[in-house]
């Protein structure tokens, strides 16, 4: 895909995915009534790189990282999401039980939602960053933003270790590292990984991010929220960190975030490049989203002062 045309592409994608939580946050955020159709459309499952996999929907990614002390699971999605994310892994070939640790990007119902059930069904670790640990465990009812709206709660679950901005998790051989790019939520979590080569294949590993979400919902108050006076603070950590990290495969919450739909097809076609290796796709779409960022604060500041005049 030519540059000018990825990075237009790519830009509306994102412009799309955040349109669809800032207008319809309670469709977007999990609503049963409501639900964004290729939240619940499944998708092949397929190896992305190396030892990670995706198993997730159309549009709510859920990772899998292989290794040979047993899996890691990346989002737990919707409260419907296990059945088709159990079916997406042994369809690879792997066990359901040996899911070893289960991950997410943030709490909110349409990344954590089945994580009860997986965790019933598994009996892996539940590991969580820390500002969002309080909302897992109360299934959304201490949530800054979506506490007072039932739709958006969803089954609790107990968080089994407690991260914090920088730990690595460790199954096997390999490592995974929780950076907090809070804002969305305040635990909101980017996950890197450096991808393991499977054995009889030549091909080099890659350095995979995971983006959480840099996303501002129109109904946030950046400005003064009292339950979460720090975050447009956050976002504007989130987006230094997002900018540091360093980046071969360009991979997120949803998958409208890095085009996989786009993408998929030249992977299943058996094509030599592999399209996930985005590096310039991932630096526009953080730069597209903390401009977005930006005006949407700029567009508060200026309400906040012409309501209170000094």
């Amino acid at each position: 895909m030519p540059r000018t045309t990825r990075r237009t592409v790519l830009a509306s994608l994102a412009a799309l995915a955040a349109t669809r939580l800032a207008a319809h946050p309670a469709r977007a955020l999990g609503s049963a009534s409501a639900l964004d159709p290729d939240w619940t459309t499944p998708h092949p499952p397929y190896r992305i790189a190396g030892n990670l996999f995706y198993v997730g929907s159309r549009d709510l990614a859920s990772f899998l990282v292989a290794t040979h002390e047993g899996l890691i699971l990346i989002n737990g999605n919707l409260a419907t999401s296990p059945v088709p994310i159990r079916a997406g892994v042994e369809q690879l070939g792997f066990r359901w039980s040996d899911v070893k640790i289960l991950l997410i990007s943030h709490a909110h119902y349409d990344h954590c939602a089945g994580s009860a059930q997986i965790l019933k069904e598994t009996g892996a670790t539940y590991m969580v960053m820390d500002a969002d640990v309080a909302s897992v465990q109360s299934g959304g009812k201490t949530d800054f933003h979506f506490s007072a709206h039932p739709e958006m709660l969803f089954p609790a679950a107990k968080v089994n270790r407690t991260l914090h901005d920088g730990d690595a998790v460790r199954l096997g051989k390999t490592t995974l590292t929780a950076h907090k790019t809070a804002g969305h939520t305040p635990g909101c979590t980017t996950w890197t990984l450096e991808t393991a080569v499977l054995s009889g294949r030549a091909e080099p590993s890659y350095k995979a991010v995971i983006v959480g979400s840099p996303n501002v919902l129109s109904s946030y108050n950046l400005i003064d929220d009292p339950k979460y006076p720090n975050m447009a603070a956050d976002f504007r950590c989130q987006f230094a960190t997002l900018k540091s990290l360093p980046c071969d495969l360009f991979l997120g919450a949803h998958a409208s975030y890095y085009g996989m739909l786009e993408k998929y097809p030249s992977l299943k076609a058996g094509s030599t490049a592999n399209h996930f290796v985005d590096a310039r796709g991932y630096h526009d779409f953080v730069a597209e989203r903390q401009q977005a960022f930006e005006t949407e604060l700029a567009r508060q500041q200026k309400t906040h002062t012409a309501s209170h005049p000094s």
